[in-house]
């Protein structure tokens, strides 16, 4: 068992080390570098200037004034670019980069993405190798072996996962506390979509962690206040500008339209929310929105009750985490390289099988087609097998097929989801206690799980 274990960390830097690698690598055919970063980079220098970066025309100026060529992609480019959506608490952390040039802050952004991913596989690792190495090793190959999208494009989501990992587990393993909270502090500002659940459930833990969780909301609102104040006295009106490319880019043909335009837009890079399978058969926000808010409100309040009421243990812990990270993925816009946040599913996984039965092998088949549906290079090949079939969405079958073969991930999702909830809401399951912390799953890490 130990000579399996410190196989861990070779294994970790290997399957990141690929993305890494082979992401750098596409990036460099991608004109002006990753895209997602640009928007990043220059919404912080127009803010430095002076000028609103919500408003399009100024940040569009700031942009070719810096060389920037004018996008000719009318859709992808000059969104990405141009419209920019992040919360004004997002330039504290991207301001320091517009002290380098844009190549070098890309190089310093995409090196600082890695470590904190690679770090992040090798702590889901620590969690989960002593239930099931074997099992864990897997796993996590083909999730960090199939990241090349944070590479690719410089997405913040990659640093926000990673951190919000990190963050979980020094809260799990009662470690590096400070860091956690300044972890989690950090991925909450920049993308609370992402690692808003994560929080909310040590929040509802009660507690030691229901005061870490208040120690990163105080951070988080001293963030935000400084960065709304920031903002407002360069530009009053920045609301205005922020919801108006918030709809642009939610309109049918936008960049995170959830309907059918974008469901042959761009699978690999598409959005994986449960809204894209309800517009399949309702193209109408009015209609999948408040759908996809309906079962995800269920599942999220079915969970929330369940975790006040129960008393903390580490079996409890991991499960409520692999519940929470679908339904994050389901309950409103997110891409696949969002879905890394499945990381947390992985220890509850090797737990499950673990203690053996039948329970194991659903544990498994799920966790190993969440990761897989939502992973890079598979995204790449069902994009291209998909990209010149016309199916028509007019007949019953033909919806199914679209959902089937060109939105699997939100499906695959939403079956983790209730497979991990349902595990949750049982108080035991094989030796493992959920309610007390008591049986063998607890006995690994006894200063958190004790018996009340």
């Amino acid at each position: 068992m130990t000579r399996v274990r410190l196989l861990g960390l070779p294994l970790v830097l290997l399957s990141a080390g690929f993305s890494i690698w082979w992401g750098f690598s596409l990036a460099r055919f991608v004109a002006g570098g990753p895209l997602d970063f640009q928007g990043l980079y220059y919404g912080a220098q127009c803010l430095l200037q002076h000028h609103n970066p919500y408003n399009v025309s100024e940040l569009e100026t700031v942009y070719r004034a810096d060389g920037g060529e004018h996008p000719t992609d009318p859709i992808q480019r000059r969104q990405t670019v141009t419209l920019y959506v992040n919360l004004p608490h997002t330039f504290f952390f991207t301001a320091p980069f517009t002290m380098f040039s844009l190549r070098t802050a890309q190089v310093l952004w995409l090196i600082l993405t890695g470590s904190a991913f690679t770090l992040s596989g090798f702590l889901i690792w620590d969690l989960a190798a002593r239930d099931a190495p074997i099992l864990t090793g897997c796993l996590l190959f083909i999730l960090l072996a199939n990241s090349e999208l944070f590479f690719l494009t410089g997405n913040s989501a990659g640093i926000v996962v990673s951190l919000c990992v990190v963050a979980a587990w020094c809260f799990l393993r009662d470690r590096f506390v400070t860091a956690g909270i300044l972890c989690m502090a950090i991925s909450l500002a920049i993308k609370p979509h992402d690692a808003g659940f994560v929080w909310l459930y040590f929040l509802l833990a009660g507690g030691v962690h229901r005061k870490r969780a208040l120690q990163v909301l105080g951070v988080d609102v001293v963030l935000g206040l400084s960065g709304l104040l920031w903002v407002f006295l360069v530009a009053p009106h920045w609301m205005q500008g922020w919801r108006a490319n918030m709809a642009t880019l939610s309109l049918p043909g936008g960049l995170n339209n959830a309907g059918l335009p974008a469901v042959s837009f761009n699978i690999m890079g598409g959005v994986i929310s449960l809204q894209t399978v309800f517009a399949v058969f309702r193209d109408d926000p009015r209609i999948y929105n408040p759908l996809t808010w309906l079962v995800c409100g269920a599942m999220l309040a079915v969970w929330s009750v369940r975790t006040l009421r129960t008393s903390f243990s580490r079996a409890g812990a991991l499960l409520a985490l692999a519940a929470i990270a679908p339904i994050t993925m389901l309950v409103t816009y997110h891409r696949a390289y969002d879905a890394k946040l499945l990381l947390l599913t992985i220890p509850a996984c090797a737990m499950l099988w673990a203690r053996g039965g039948a329970t194991r092998w659903i544990a498994l088949a799920l966790n190993t087609l969440g990761i897989w549906l939502t992973a890079d290079f598979p995204l790449a090949i069902i994009m291209t097998m998909v990209r010149d079939m016309h199916i028509s969405t007019a007949t019953f079958s033909g919806k199914l097929l679209t959902i089937v073969l060109m939105r699997p991930a939100p499906l695959i999702l939403l079956a983790m989801s209730i497979f991990y909830l349902r595990v949750y809401m049982r108080p035991a399951i094989r030796g493992i206690c959920v309610e007390s912390g008591k049986g063998i799953a607890a006995q690994y890490d006894s200063r958190i799980a004790q018996c009340s």
